[in-house]
């Protein structure tokens, strides 16, 4: 799919299409990563069709609501679902076991810190539920780690549409 494709659908299904590549994404599920979604909506909110705050703010709420089903998966079952996966692939058991070690010693600003990482930056909710980090913090923490990527993300395609539309303009 290319940058068109995506803008076309952005300006067909709006903030519903951003809504939910950003929910999949958090759910770690395969899609249009945000990394890509992000840029080409500040491209499209630089052709003034829609606000750069609500998108934002937007992307945001689907990102920390896809956070919680992760959070809620390793919360309820993730002990249950870390032994299987272990068992599957044992050689990646030092890497979970580093990845809790992390949350242990750092707790909410590993999980905020994480939120800033490709790739830690969606599955970070797992080992948070798993360790049963306070909920109440883990969405603060996550939410701010969000806001700032999808800030970054969003901004650059922001700034680069300006920039091309006043120069073809």
């Amino acid at each position: 799919m290319d940058a068109n494709s995506i803008l076309n659908y952005l300006s067909q299904y709006g903030v519903i299409f951003i809504f939910i590549i950003v929910f999949l994404e958090y759910l770690n599920l395969p899609g249009l990563p945000a990394g890509i979604i992000m840029p080409l909506a500040g491209l499209w909110i630089s052709r003034g069709e829609m606000n750069f705050l609500f998108v934002l703010i937007l992307s945001v709420i689907a990102g920390v609501i896809g956070s919680w089903a992760l959070y809620f998966l390793g919360f309820y079952g993730g002990n249950f679902l870390l032994d299987k996966y272990i068992n599957k692939f044992p050689k990646q058991k030092k890497y979970i076991d580093e990845k809790l070690e992390y949350l242990r010693s750092k707790g909410h600003i590993g999980v905020f810190v994480s939120r800033l990482i490709p790739v830690a930056r969606t599955i970070i909710a797992i080992p948070a539920g798993v360790l049963k980090m306070n909920f109440f913090k883990y969405t603060v923490y996550s939410a701010l780690g969000i806001l700032i990527w999808n800030s970054v993300f969003i901004s650059a395609g922001y700034i680069l549409g300006e920039g091309i539309f006043k120069y073809i303009g």
